[in-house]
C-alpha cells in the first residue's frame, strides 16, 4: 500500500497479527478458552480451603475466642439472705439473697468464673434524696463483700456505683429542686459509696451513674484512704440513653419517677461525645473503660478501642439484649447457643476484652463441654 501513511499501515499490521493469534487459538473450543480464564481470575482468591477444617476456622477467628476470663457475670443482691426472687422480664435471671448467692457461685467458680459485677437491690432499707442506704452497714453488698471474698478469695469483685437503686427519686445523682442534677454534690456522693465498697472487699468499684468528673472524685478519695494500689476502677465511661434497659430497672428496681435520663447518658447517635467521655475518663485515671449497651454500638466499641488500646475494655450485654435473644430462642425464631456466642463473637472482633453478659452460666456450661 505505498499511498497509505506509515500509522495505518502499522495498525493493519496489528489487527492482522491479532487476527491470526485468535483464529490460531480458536482451534481450541471457544467456551474452554472462557472457563480458563475465568479460572485464572478466580484461582487467587478462593478461600473454602481456608475453613475447610475445624481448626482452621477457629483460625480464622482469632482474637475473638470466648473463655471464662473473657466474662463478667451481673448479679442482683438483696436484702433477705435466704430470698431467690424471679424477675418475670428477665427469664432465668434471678435476685439472690447473700446465703443463697455464695451457694450459686461455687459451680460457676468451680467451671472457671472469674469476675462478678454486684448490684445492690433494696425493699426495706430506706430510699431518700441521697440515696443513704447506698453505703450502710445494712446494704446487702456491702454486707456480702467479706463473705464472697473469704470463700471464693480468687474471684474478682466489682461493685456498681451509681445512686440509682437508693434514691426515692430514682436518678443517677442528687437533684436540685427544679429537679436537675447537682453534680458536685452527687460526685462526692459516689466517691464516698466507692470508698465503702472498697473498704467492704471490692477489687473494682464501677461508677455508672454517668455525672461529670466522677471518675477524679473516686481515685482522689481512694488515693487518701490508701486504696489507690489496691481498688481499680471500671469507668461505665460510654453508656448511651438507650431503650434497651428495661428489664434491668425492673430487677434493680431504680426507674427514675418521672423525667429521664437523657440529659446525663450519652445520646445513642452520638459518637464525638463518646469519644470525648473516654478521654476524659482516661486522663481521669480509670484503670477499665466499659462500652453499654453492646450489640447497637459496635461502631463505638471499635472506635474505643482504636483509640485506646492500652486499656481494657468491656462491653455490657444489657438486660434488653439478653431477654431479645432469650424470647427469640423461645418462640423458636433462632437457636440460642448459636446466635449467642455469634454475639459475643461480635463483641470480641469489634474490640471488647470482657463481656459483660447474663448469660454467664449457660456460656460457662458450653466451653465446659468443650
Amino acid at each position: 500500500h505505498p499511498d497509505l501513511p506509515l500509522q495505518q499501515l502499522q495498525l493493519i499490521g496489528v489487527k492482522n497479527t491479532t487476527s491470526a493469534i485468535q483464529q490460531k487459538k480458536q482451534k481450541v473450543s471457544p467456551q474452554k478458552l472462557i472457563l480458563e480464564r475465568e479460572s485464572d481470575k478466580m484461582s487467587g482468591i478462593q478461600f473454602h480451603s481456608s475453613i475447610s477444617h475445624a481448626a482452621l476456622r477457629e483460625w480464622a477467628e482469632s482474637g475473638t475466642e470466648i473463655g471464662p476470663a473473657n466474662l463478667m457475670y451481673p448479679i442482683f443482691v438483696v436484702e433477705n439472705d435466704d430470698a431467690v426472687e424471679e424477675i418475670p422480664s428477665m427469664p432465668g435471671v434471678k435476685r439472690y439473697g447473700g446465703n443463697i448467692l455464695l451457694d450459686v457461685l461455687a459451680p460457676l467458680v468451680a467451671k472457671g468464673l472469674k469476675s462478678i459485677l454486684l448490684f445492690g437491690v433494696i425493699n426495706k432499707l430506706p430510699k431518700d434524696s441521697t440515696g443513704s442506704s447506698a453505703d450502710s452497714s445494712q446494704n446487702p453488698i456491702i454486707r456480702l463483700l467479706p463473705r464472697i471474698r473469704s470463700r471464693f478469695p480468687d474471684l474478682l469483685v466489682a461493685c456498681d456505683v451509681c445512686l440509682c437503686p437508693y434514691t426515692d427519686h430514682g436518678h443517677c445523682g442528687i437533684l436540685r429542686e427544679d429537679g436537675t442534677i447537682e453534680n458536685e454534690a452527687s460526685i462526692e456522693r459516689l466517691a464516698k459509696i466507692s470508698l465503702a465498697y472498697a473498704k467492704a472487699g471490692a477489687n473494682v468499684v464501677a461508677p455508672s451513674d454517668m455525672m461529670d468528673n466522677r471518675i477524679r472524685a473516686i481515685k482522689d478519695i481512694l488515693r487518701r484512704e490508701g486504696l489507690q494500689e489496691k481498688v481499680s476502677v471500671l469507668s461505665y465511661a460510654v453508656k448511651f440513653a438507650s431503650g434497651f434497659y428495661g428489664p434491668f430497672r425492673d430487677a434493680a428496681k431504680s426507674a427514675p419517677a418521672f423525667g429521664d435520663r437523657s440529659c446525663y447518658q450519652l445520646p445513642p447517635g452520638s459518637r464525638g461525645l463518646a469519644a470525648r467521655a473516654a478521654a476524659r475518663d482516661v486522663e481521669e485515671g480509670a484503670d477499665m473503660l466499659m462500652v453499654k449497651p453492646g450489640l447497637a454500638y459496635l461502631d463505638i466499641i471499635r472506635d474505643t478501642k482504636n483509640q485506646f488500646p492500652n486499656h481494657p475494655l468491656f462491653v455490657y450485654q444489657v438486660s434488653g439484649e439478653y431477654a431479645m435473644i432469650h424470647w427469640a430462642a423461645e418462640k423458636g425464631a433462632l437457636d440460642l447457643r448459636r446466635a449467642l456466642f455469634e454475639v459475643l463473637k461480635s463483641f470480641r472482633r469489634a474490640g471488647a476484652d470482657v463481656i459483660i453478659t447474663y448469660f454467664v452460666p449457660r456460656i460457662l456450661e458450653e466451653i465446659s463441654k468443650k
